[in-house]
């Protein structure tokens, strides 16, 4: 009630006189309580509405307040970030259950978080670096403190995070709290990493690549510069032949056959030289403190002889091969282009001198090179304008002389260079995968040929034509098939044709050979292994191809006459051919000595530089048409002058 109000009313109505107050005043004194009282209520309903009010605005502060703290739990929860904050006056540390999640901790009751569930879990390679950079945030020299560390795991494990942080300051600029978020960055860096060494690794084997690999040439060259004792080399390995082996059991095959010359590398380099594929079957070794060419050396022939061991792929045997060039650092190098392109050279040059084997860069080297490129160009081209011909070797009875048949070999007439032997530009055809389609064409050219000379002279119809068929085509899987073809278009007897296979082709892929020289015999068509002798593992292996004939290599024929060595040699394999029914070629024949040497071993055949020398088709034609008149009764002289005036 409102006192005043009342008291005023009394004093109107006289309160203070001795006489009691008139009725009209008792009135108007009621009247006045009853206003009173009315306006207490009224102070009070407006009261009442304004304390309901309040109320109001302070629930829906409290649910803005509520919706702003939950809204800001599922913004942190859906970053991922953990959250911490620390009292830098007081010590104390407050780490969001996520924060905790991210290093696998779980705060124990009665458990006071401290700096050093942090700091001391840093890894020590990066604990001075996120050091010094919270520091210079504290002391205002950055803005910010943001940092990627490795931070200890419960497991054990170390794990990447990013911690951010801002410093609240007091009035002085000190810094008194600082808070922020922590980020688990482990799959990110695992996926930066992974991405860094894809770029300098190569897929298939790991090995570095390329790029890592010109780098370590890069660095080497620049430690000469500033060592004088200091030298290395690069060692180029091509894989021969690795092209086939995908042709023929698939690139599955391929890469299995990469992976395990790679653990044959990894065997033999010392650990800190390096080892790199280039693409394809193209290997580099950087073989470091080189004070001598043998310590490369050593390592190219161990190489070698590692790769003499055939290897199992999808389970047929393999023999495998590889041509290595070596380039030894030097003050000529400018850069490590150079080094490798010469490596490389030496390698080609390993390749073309007859492969498994390694070779010494020499300057000379570099016009050969440019040579073979231009050799390869116009190879390509020659094939198109049917610039190959066939020249013809008799191969001869040693008995009575009689021509038996002839060896078709090619030979490039260049528009330039004029007659090409086949030595300069069969190891570029191989290389190209030009000996394919050059392999075909002699096969086509040889039958027909020999088809046409035993139409025209009916007394040549025994006569064979023997060609010769490289390691490429060998492993073809459809060669048969080919030949088949082949020698249904020309209309020649199987029997007369003769593939030469030489012994190394043979060796390289066993199982194949093996099942391709089944095949052929199978057909009538007679095979025999060339340069025999030169090979290895000849004897141990000569029981599973039943071939018909054993061409003596000429390197034997040669020495004839020099050491008994040599001669128990011819005479061994002539008694190896007799006991299994084959028939020997003696090659490089030249001399009346070794025709009579070889008589007396019973060699049956021969051929070479003595009866004549290769022609071309119009002088083997004469010699083919003059058999007839021939009469062999006055001994070899004779037959040598009639074939030498065929010729001429």
């Amino acid at each position: 009630m409102n006192h005043s109000l009342l008291k005023r009313q009394l004093k109107k109505l006289g309160a203070n006189e001795t006489s009691p107050p008139s009725l009209e005043k008792w009135n108007n004194f009621l009247e006045c309580i009853d206003q009173a009282y009315q306006k207490v209520d009224q102070e009070r309903a407006l009261m009442e509405r304004s304390l309901m009010i309040s109320s109001q605005e302070m629930h829906k502060v409290n649910e803005q307040l509520r919706e702003s703290e939950t809204r800001y739990a599922l913004s942190a929860k859906g970053a991922n970030d953990g959250l911490w904050d620390w009292d830098l006056e007081t010590g104390e540390v407050y780490y969001s259950e996520r924060w905790l999640d991210i290093l696998g901790m779980v705060c124990k009751p009665g458990m006071i978080p401290t700096k050093n569930c942090w700091i001391d879990k840093i890894h020590m390679d990066d604990h001075q670096f996120v050091i010094e950079e919270l520091d210079a945030h504290l002391n205002g020299e950055t803005e910010h403190f943001q940092n990627e560390h490795r931070v200890l795991h419960s497991d054990g494990e170390y794990r990447w995070v990013l911690i951010r942080g801002l410093a609240v300051r007091d009035e002085n600029g000190k810094a008194c709290r600082i808070a922020g978020s922590l980020t688990d960055v482990t799959d990110r860096k695992d996926t930066e990493a992974k991405l860094e060494y894809d770029a300098v690794h190569d897929e298939l084997t790991g090995l570095p690549n390329r790029a890592k690999f010109m780098r370590r040439i890069t660095d080497g060259l620049e430690k000469t510069k500033t060592n004088g004792d200091y030298s290395f080399a690069v060692l180029f390995i091509d894989l021969d032949r690795f092209k086939t082996v995908n042709d023929n059991l698939g690139h599955q095959a391929g890469d299995e056959l990469l992976m395990k010359f790679t653990e044959k590398l990894r065997s033999i380099v010392r650990s800190n030289d390096m080892i790199a594929r280039l693409g394809g079957d193209e290997f580099v070794i950087f073989h470091e403190h080189v004070n001598r060419e043998e310590t490369a050396h050593q390592i190219a022939q161990r190489l070698l002889e590692e790769l003499k061991k055939p290897i199992k792929i999808q389970g047929q045997l393999i023999y495998w091969s590889a041509s290595i060039g070596i380039a030894v650092s030097s003050s000529t190098y400018h850069n490590a282009d150079e080094l490798l392109c010469d490596s490389d050279i030496a390698m080609y040059r390993a390749k073309l001198n007859g492969k498994a084997r390694y070779e010494v860069f020499d300057p000379e080297m570099r016009s050969g090179a440019a040579s073979l490129m231009q050799i390869e160009t116009d190879l390509r081209r020659a094939f198109e304008r049917k610039e190959f011909i066939l020249h013809y070797q008799p191969i001869i009875s040693l008995d009575n002389e009689s021509i038996i048949g002839f060896e078709a070999l090619v030979r490039w007439n260049h528009p330039l260079r004029g007659m090409i032997p086949p030595n300069e530009f069969i190891p570029v055809a191989e290389d190209t995968g030009l000996v394919l389609p050059i392999g075909k064409w002699i096969l086509k050219e040889a039958c027909h040929q020999m088809r046409v000379w035993q139409e025209r002279f009916p007394l040549s119809n025994s006569l064979t034509i023997a060609v010769n068929l490289s390691a490429v085509q060998l492993e073809q899987a459809d060669l048969s098939k080919q030949i088949a073809d082949i020698l249904e278009e020309s209309r020649l007897n199987p029997e007369c044709l003769r593939l030469e296979i030489t012994e190394s082709v043979i060796m390289k892929n066993a199982e194949q050979a093996a099942i391709t020289v089944k095949n052929l015999r199978k057909m009538g068509v007679r095979v025999s292994i060339d340069d025999f002798g030169t090979g290895y593992s000849s004897l141990s292996y000569l029981h599973r191809f039943p071939v018909d004939t054993l061409k003596v290599d000429r390197s034997f024929i040669n020495r004839i006459g020099q050491t008994g060595e040599n001669c128990a040699i011819i005479q061994t394999i002539i008694n190896l051919a007799r006991s299994l029914n084959m028939e020997v070629v003696a090659e490089g024949v030249e001399t009346v000595e070794q025709l009579e040497f070889l008589r007396g071993m019973d060699c049956a055949y021969g051929q070479g530089f003595y009866y004549s020398r290769p022609v071309d088709s119009r002088s083997a034609a004469e010699m083919v048409k003059d058999l007839a008149r021939l009469e062999y009764s006055s001994g070899s002289l004779s037959v040598t002058r009639e074939l030498s005036n065929i010729v001429q």
